[in-house]
């Protein structure tokens, strides 16, 4: 018997020996009358998939679920028009339980895996997908990966098989709803989209009500100043007429447009004889 083996005796009087498990190594048999039936024990992967159908969501296209299918992978398409159609493939990896060999030499030979691992998975994913709808199955996928592995360890045991882990590799849903996912991610960004322009529209005119309350208190203080300092000071109306040319000279300036300014332009009037005072 070779590493990772075990073997069973069957003779050709009593059948299986019951009490008989071989362990690695030399044994010795009778000829013609016992042979040995070696099994594999170490833990093979095996990928699985079944469509199947998760519960349906309000507002969603539950009435892709109403559509039949061929068969596939083991699994039928069930056709309830409140079911959105999932796509799952699951990667398992059994071994037989050494201790349980005779009985399941008995029961389902040597090709175990295929009697049992693709009935048993679908049995478990359509139970388990059914409880969630198509949105849960991707935001609590460890939870769905918890559930089958636990319900489907339960379901195995029955048939002499050790599961060391199960993991959904693989899941997919129809056309009709991938396209509605993508059509509603679409709506939700454009609405956001709006949102912001609107509140960056009411920012821009928030900032333009405090900007001209700003300018109308200058323009007031300039005004009181301008009272208050003119019949006082003339020069400080001066000075501001210097300071609204030098603005008006630089605007000019920057143009690509060749402008030839007056005194006029520039708000001066130089012809004011205090005006050099």
């Amino acid at each position: 018997v070779e590493g990772g083996q075990r073997a069973i005796f069957f003779n050709r009087i009593g059948g299986v020996q019951q009490d008989t498990i071989l362990a690695e190594g030399l044994h010795f048999r009778i000829p013609w009358f016992q042979y040995p039936v070696i099994y594999d024990i170490r833990a093979r992967p095996r990928k699985i998939s079944s469509p199947t159908g998760s519960k349906g969501e309000r507002g969603g296209t539950g009435r892709t679920g109403g559509r039949a299918a061929g068969p596939g992978a083991g699994g039928s398409r069930t056709p309830r028009a409140d079911l959105q159609m999932v796509n799952i493939s699951l990667r398992v990896l059994t071994r037989p339980n050494a201790a349980e060999l005779p009985s399941m030499y008995q029961r389902l030979g040597l090709d175990y895996e295929e009697r049992v691992l693709p009935s048993i998975v679908n049995e478990v994913l359509k139970s388990v997908v059914a409880k969630f709808n198509a949105s849960q199955l991707i935001t609590q996928r460890a939870q769905v990966s918890l559930l089958i592995r636990r319900e489907l360890t339960e379901r195995a045991k029955d048939f002499s098989l050790i599961l060391d882990d199960v993991a959904i590799t693989e899941l997919s849903f129809s056309r009709e709803y991938t396209a509605a996912v993508e059509a509603k991610q679409v709506a939700q960004q454009e609405a956001q989209r709006a949102q912001f322009l609107v509140e960056k529209a009411k920012q821009e005119q928030k900032q333009k009500i405090v900007q001209a309350e700003g300018e109308a208190t200058a323009a007031k203080m300039i005004s009181f100043l301008g009272t208050l300092c003119g019949s006082r000071n003339p020069g400080y109306i001066k000075l501001r007429k210097i300071r609204a040319a030098q603005n008006i000279s630089k605007t000019i300036a920057a143009s690509q447009n060749r402008v030839y300014l007056t005194a006029d332009n520039l708000v001066l009037n130089l012809q004011d004889e205090g005006f050099t005072r």
